[in-house]
């Protein structure tokens, strides 16, 4: 196989080496599932992504999305990672401002706004539906939200892409440093074929002292055997749809950036904007490593 292009990104990052890491294959022309699945396997990166023409003329580019362990159909930060790719080596045109990526959950628009080292990339997060609330919907809730008081929203089941268990707490400080049941969490996912769960808080600070963020989220995705992750695009866009669903006129309905990942040694910074009911989940991204893959892609 001739060398290909790979970049390892940091995606959502405030400042360098605090948001996602990101594998991209520049080019995956002619690579199998299992060739895919073997890489992202061996970078043992939460997510890899592979880059491939579009089959649809609606679309800019394709691309596939693989954990260690199985392709997904969609996620937040290998999407605007994969844009950020796609732009840095020059492999397709906005249109309008807009890439629009095919991968599993069909063709997704995303916005280009600024340029250079300022550019944001935002997504259009896929409809979401919130089909279950209040602390009793389901049996295992409970468990998974032990030692944490929660906030003015009801617990909530939300579905957009993937699922998640969505949880506002009373406050930021609680919320930062919370030590969650990380094992009452995964019976949760397990049992209701979720992610996990997606815990929220709204920022605290005095008012002459305004924040750099208005909502603080911390996401257990141990339904895919992810302890915590520390920056979640697909994730903040259902808390952003539960927000503008629940409170349509409230002081969040507009959009906010969020706060994510400094529990665990990470800075995340992610830019939502909600436009007549549409979720837009981005931020920025920087290219750590730039270079040259070489793989005999043997399955």
């Amino acid at each position: 196989m001739p060398p290909i292009r790979y970049l390892h990104l940091d995606v959502f990052a405030a400042s360098h080496g605090g948001g996602n890491h990101l594998g991209v294959v520049t080019d995956a022309t002619g690579w199998s599932d299992a060739q895919m699945q073997r890489f992202a396997r061996w970078t043992d990166l939460v997510e890899t992504t592979f880059l491939l023409p579009p089959s649809t003329p609606d679309a800019s580019y394709r691309v596939r999305i693989f954990t260690p362990h199985k392709e997904i159909p969609f996620a937040g930060h290998p999407s605007i990672g994969s844009a950020h790719a796609v732009l840095e080596c020059g492999l397709a045109t906005p249109r309008d401002g807009v890439l629009w990526q095919e991968c599993g959950a069909g063709v997704l628009p995303i916005r280009i706004e600024d340029a250079g080292e300022a550019r944001q990339l935002l997504l259009q997060s896929p409809h979401a539906t919130v089909e279950k609330t209040g602390a009793d919907a389901h049996p295992l809730l409970a468990a998974a939200l032990s030692g944490i008081g929660l906030g003015a929203l009801p617990p909530a089941y939300v579905a957009g892409g993937r699922h998640w268990w969505l949880a506002e707490c009373a406050d930021e400080a609680s919320l930062r440093a919370w030590q969650p049941d990380h094992a009452a969490i995964g019976a949760l996912a397990r049992a209701t074929d979720s992610l996990g769960l997606c815990a929220f808080a709204r920022a605290a600070h005095p008012d002459d002292m305004p924040s750099e963020y208005g909502l603080v989220v911390r996401a257990f995705p141990a339904g895919v055997g992810i302890v915590e992750d520390p920056a979640s695009g697909a994730a903040n866009g259902l808390i952003a749809a539960y927000i503008a669903h629940a409170e349509p006129h409230g002081p969040l309905a507009a959009g906010y950036t969020v706060s994510q990942g400094r529990e665990i040694g990470h800075d995340a910074s992610l830019r939502v904007r909600i436009i007549d009911g549409t979720i837009w989940i981005g931020g920025r991204t920087h290219t750590v490593v730039d270079g040259t893959l070489h793989w005999n892609g043997h399955a």
